[in-house]
Formats: structure tokens, C-alpha cells, sequence
């Protein structure tokens, strides 16, 4: 009796996660004012911009876009894996991938978007070379490619492991 008092306890603890999950509901927001900031900025100054400042402009909305469907996955993806299952059938737009990332592909994903934001940001300090200093490059080309390493090390050990399983 103790025991399935504990185990009904520990499962219901899963419950503390939906706070986090509503804080990034709340995160996703914020950075929706603050890409429509980026918007107005954008749109006020088009006519007065260089091609390499309107180049800059629109990698800093595709920054701030992959950011936003970063933070969706993890709500969905996290709550569903963690929390509860959400009931597809009363959202007849359900996006295809929504309950069908585990754990592993949330880690992919996850690491995927890291490695496409980190990419943007290099570009965009390539795009602004004259204002980078040699120092800010090389440490953003660094951490780049620790990001990239980390994420094809992280797929090998999930591809080994579920080869191990299969075996």
C-alpha cells in the first residue's frame, strides 16, 4: 500500500513541470513583442539601409522565428512526453509531428535549432565583418562548431544506442 502511494505521488509530481511549460507559453510571447519591434525598426528604416543592413534585418526575424518554433517544440513536445497527452482530435490543424518526438528526437530538434540560430548569428557577424572584431569572429566560429560537434556526437550516441536496442 505504501508502495503504490508513493508511485501515485511520484507520477502526479510530473504535474510541476506545466508551470515551466505556461513560462515558455509567456517567453514566446515577449519575443513575439520583440520581433514585432524588430518589425517596425525594420520597416521604419528599409528606404535609408544598405542591402547588407537589409540582409542583416531580415536574419535577425529569421533568428527570432526559429527561436519561437524552438520554444513551441519544447511546450509541445515537453509536455506530452512529460505532463499529458494532448487531445488531437478536438484541433483539426494538429501539426503531423506533435506527439510523435520522443525524448530523442526533442534532444535532436532541440540541438538542430541551437546549431540553425548559432549559424544565423555567424552570419550575421560575417555580413557586419567591418564592425566584428577578429576576436568576437573567432569565438563565434568556435562556439558554432562546438554546437555542431555537440549535435552529430549526441546523434551517433542515440543512433549507437538505438542499434544497441534492435540487437
Amino acid at each position: 500500500m505504501i508502495e503504490r502511494v508513493l508511485e501515485k505521488f511520484l507520477f502526479s509530481s510530473r504535474w510541476l513541470l506545466a508551470p515551466f511549460y505556461v513560462g515558455l507559453v509567456l517567453s514566446l510571447a515577449l519575443l513575439m513583442i520583440k520581433a514585432m519591434q524588430e518589425i517596425v525598426h525594420f520597416v521604419m528604416h528599409i528606404f535609408d539601409q544598405t542591402e547588407a543592413e537589409v540582409i542583416l534585418g531580415v536574419l535577425a526575424l529569421i533568428d527570432l522565428t526559429f527561436t519561437g518554433s524552438l520554444i513551441v517544440i519544447v511546450i509541445f513536445s515537453g509536455y506530452e512526453n512529460f505532463v499529458s497527452k494532448i487531445d488531437e482530435a478536438d484541433h483539426k490543424d494538429w501539426p503531423e509531428w506533435m506527439g510523435k518526438i520522443d525524448f530523442t528526437g526533442l534532444k535532436l530538434k532541440l540541438l538542430s535549432s541551437i546549431v540553425a540560430i548559432s549559424a544565423i548569428q555567424l552570419l550575421k557577424a560575417f555580413m557586419n565583418i567591418k564592425n566584428t572584431s577578429d576576436r568576437d569572429l573567432q569565438w563565434l566560429v568556435i562556439i558554432h562548431l562546438v554546437f555542431v560537434g555537440s549535435g552529430v556526437i549526441l546523434a551517433l550516441t542515440d543512433k549507437i544506442s538505438a542499434d544497441t536496442k534492435a540487437h
